[in-house]
């Protein structure tokens, strides 16, 4: 009897598991809620960071002006593409809602593209300016703007690559609860570097332009 009971109470054991087969749900509004701490968080960094560069930003040290250094066509130019990737990722958006995965796909490598090349013409931009001895070593206001214009292009450029991880999740996976909720995760990023930009572009290089 000892033995049957043994036999019965092991057949009753769960088998060890070793690994989660499908992904345990979250709660959306604690995700968001996260997420939008995070982005508070962010704010800071660049808070300090636009300090940093008001304090400075007439720190020449006998070296080249913003006037001498910008061009705001060029600049410009890359702004638009940043604006242009903020609207096509809210097609991708509208597309999501719709539940048309191929649809939302193609925005999204558009907005891709959109974030590439705003990246592209700030890595010109850097590489121009320290060819022409305008490295963030000459003067207190170059070290100020390439740490505040590079922290915003390192930002767009997590951004792209978290964006590319969400296409292939979405490729395999399909619009399921879980990728809707990372892809509203990063438009709040997308959107916020946005809203960042603008405040680079008018306080960095127009009003430096303009004095």
């Amino acid at each position: 009897m000892a033995n049957a009971s043994h036999a019965a109470l092991a057949g009753t054991e769960e088998e060890p598991r070793f690994y989660v087969a499908e992904e345990e749900g979250h709660a959306e509004g604690g995700t968001l809620l996260g997420f939008w701490i995070y982005l508070m968080s962010d704010c800071l960094i660049f808070a300090v960071l636009f300090a940093c560069y008001g304090v400075y930003g007439r720190s020449f040290a006998a070296g080249p002006t913003p006037a001498d250094l910008f061009d705001l066509r060029l600049i410009a130019f890359a702004t638009a593409m940043l604006l242009f990737s903020s609207i096509t990722y809210g097609f991708a958006m509208l597309e999501m809602e719709r539940k048309r995965k191929g649809a939302t796909l193609l925005w999204l490598a558009v907005t891709g593209l959109f974030g590439l090349a705003f990246l592209g013409v700030e890595l010109y931009e850097f590489n121009h300016l320290i060819h022409e001895g305008a490295g963030p070593q000459r003067s207190a206001f170059l070290s100020s703007f390439f740490a505040l214009v590079g922290t915003h292009g390192l930002h767009v450029t997590f951004g792209v690559i978290w964006l590319v991880v969400l296409m292939i999740q979405v490729a395999q996976r399909g619009l399921v609860a879980d990728n809707r909720r990372r892809l509203m995760c990063l438009s709040m990023f997308w959107h916020f570097l946005d809203v960042i930009w603008i405040g680079v572009f008018s306080y960095v290089y127009l009003l430096g332009v303009l004095q």
